[in-house]
């Protein structure tokens, strides 16, 4: 890995900083015109625009993008009973995050008379995607369906990429991971334009109001083409690990983690910020004996380790190593330092923070509970993972009397006037002869 030393002069400030850090280069852009004639083909042939592209995409000729029912109940029956208990306890765990996450109807008396209530309304239907590329993902299948029911939503589409060794269905551990969370409406549909399924609607699949769900940069660039006409979580970049470490830390976890992230992509991130030069050098010697161990090795985590995303940062102590990774703005955080939760407590920006030791990364993607649909690209610093919140709309409920909208009807009047909206206090004035109460 590459080390980048920010030791010894003071270290910049906002913008500066970032800039100094490693990221992978990820160009929605240009990729958005790539993809605005396949979701224009979505448009007009509807389902059999999505078969042709599973044909060329997927390698398969779909007979019906709707997976049928039967496929899903088969999928769950032939289902590993490990891999089943695994999947029933995530599920089991994100139920009790998210469930808490769940806000209430609130009313503000603001005066006597004058009430604003807001209160919190599930969007109506919602298309969640799993991806299916390089590796398959029944956990993100939990991820996004578990907040979307508990936020109340009633009508859940998902997509997952068409599978050629499967006739043209999903990978069976996602249809089994649908069945046991009760989604019974999954189409076999992958990038691009499956997120045009869900904006557009097609002879199968009525239109969604949001979509959400990871996926690789055509499904980012998709996002991005129908932002404004549907909601969407996030434009999801290459998934990316930070470790802060001082000396404490275990050079075995530290490697260890940083290859799970490794192993996702060749353009996954995996940053080490540390004050110690033996712990860097410590981690980068455990580095090649677990990679030798491993899988994926050549077409991922070697790239992924040695490209310009993945580096050690080395600092002067934890205090710069916090600024660093508050300008970083990680998907992942870990914090492998002494007394770790204190030094969690004063991280800003991060899209989930795992705390010591027995808190990797692998344990929020999988089964703590948390929501592993998460910000990239530095996207921390003003964005939040995927919760029940993002599935709510908040509606304010403005309720006045007579005698509370006089007490207040000067004051509305005025800014009016003073933006040169003349109409908008004569809707005041006209509920009161033309007479505003003066003060």
């Amino acid at each position: 890995m590459a080390r980048i030393d920010l030791r010894g002069d003071a270290l910049p400030e906002g913008s500066a900083l970032r800039d100094l850090l490693p990221r992978a280069d990820f160009d929605v852009s240009a990729a958005l015109e790539k993809v605005r004639p396949i979701c224009e083909a979505v448009h007009h042939r509807g389902d059999a625009a999505l078969i042709d592209y599973a044909e060329k995409f997927d390698g398969v000729r779909l007979e019906s993008v709707r997976v049928p029912a039967s496929a899903l109940t088969e999928a769950l029956e032939h289902l590993d009973p490990a891999v089943r208990a695994a999947l029933e306890e995530s599920i089991r765990r994100a139920r009790i995050v998210h469930r808490e996450q769940r806000r209430t109807t609130h009313t503000t008396q603001v005066v006597p008379g004058g009430s604003v209530t807001e209160k919190w309304v599930p969007v109506d239907r919602v298309g969640l995607y799993a991806p299916g590329g390089r590796a398959v993902y029944p956990s993100s299948v939990i991820m996004n369906v578990v907040p979307a029911q508990e936020a109340g939503v009633e009508s859940i589409a998902l997509a997952s990429p068409a599978q050629s060794e499967f006739g043209g269905l999903p990978h069976p551990t996602i249809l089994a991971a649908c069945a046991l969370l009760g989604i019974d409406e999954v189409y076999a549909a992958g990038g691009a334009t499956a997120v045009a399924m869900f904006a557009y609607g097609t002879e199968s699949c009525p239109p969604t109001n949001m979509v959400t769900g990871p996926g690789n940069i055509w499904v980012a660039a998709a996002k991005r083409y129908f932002a404004g006409r549907i909601g969407i979580d996030a434009e999801a970049g290459p998934t990316e690990i930070a470790i802060l470490a001082d000396e404490s830390a275990d050079p075995v976890h530290v490697a260890s983690d940083l290859i799970s992230q490794a192993e996702h992509d060749p353009l996954a991130a995996a940053v080490l910020v540390t004050d110690s030069v033996a712990l860097a050098d410590a981690v980068e010697k455990e580095l090649e004996p677990q990679i030798a161990a491993t899988k994926h090795i050549e077409d991922r985590i070697v790239p992924a380790l040695s490209s310009r995303q993945s580096a050690i940062v080395l600092v002067d102590g934890v205090e710069e190593g916090l600024r660093v990774v508050n300008a970083y703005g990680a998907e992942h955080l870990e914090i492998q330092t002494a007394d770790a939760s204190a030094v969690a407590d004063r991280v800003r920006n991060a899209g989930a923070i795992f705390v010591g030791p027995w808190a990797p990364v692998s344990l929020g993607d999988y089964a703590a509970g948390s929501n592993h649909v998460l910000p990239t690209g530095g996207c921390a610093c003003h964005s939040s993972g995927l919760s029940v919140q993002s599935f709510l709309r908040g509606i304010h409920i403005v309720d006045y009397t007579r005698d509370a909208l006089a007490e207040v009807a000067h004051h509305v009047v005025a800014l009016a006037e003073a933006e040169d909206l003349p109409a908008h206090g004569a809707a005041v004035k006209a509920r009161f002869d033309w007479k505003v109460p003066s003060k």
